[in-house]
């Protein structure tokens, strides 16, 4: 099951300090990306990621992909010692990002994000600069493939013309 919806009130809630990154941004712009993760850059000082834990510990988060044997455990210790996270919830997958490539750090993300209502919350999300930047700067297949609709949408943008609506 994914529920975007959750997981941000969730870190709404817990005033998590965050910016929606990745295929849900693209979303909240106009892209017709479907998506099954939610990815997020988040502030690493300790208050935030005291915060953070707590948000996300209801949906039991835990390595996505790694064997049943890897230990694992839930907290602000364990983010401080890794910079991005790859994690299974009950509400979806979600990816915890400490640096975003192209971009770096939550200061550098936060600075180029806008805020858009997500969900029925003020939401920071990832620029179309920004994630143009971002997808060219990891150069994988699938974030190439979406390259030519981001660059269309900022196109549309700098015309003063809407995305098209989403079918």
């Amino acid at each position: 099951m994914f529920a975007p919806d959750q997981l941000l009130a969730a870190l709404y809630e817990a005033e998590v300090n965050f910016v929606v990154v990745g295929g849900l941004a693209a979303v909240a712009h106009g892209s017709d990306h479907f998506t099954s993760d939610f990815d997020c850059c988040h502030a690493r000082d300790e208050e935030n990621l005291e915060r953070l834990v707590e948000a996300l510990r209801p949906f039991d988060p835990r390595l996505r992909g790694a064997p049943d044997d890897v230990p694992f455990q839930w907290d602000e210790k364990t983010l401080r010692a890794g910079s991005n996270f790859t994690l299974s919830t009950d509400v979806g997958s979600i990816d915890l990002l400490g640096h975003v490539s192209g971009l770096g750090a939550y200061e550098a993300v936060e600075a180029q994000s806008d805020t858009l209502d997500l969900y029925g919350h003020p939401t920071r999300v990832l620029s179309l600069d920004g994630l143009i930047a971002s997808k060219e700067a990891a150069a994988r297949e699938k974030d190439e493939r979406m390259l030519p609709e981001l660059r269309a949408l900022r196109a549309l943008r700098e015309k003063g013309e809407p995305p098209p609506e989403a079918s």
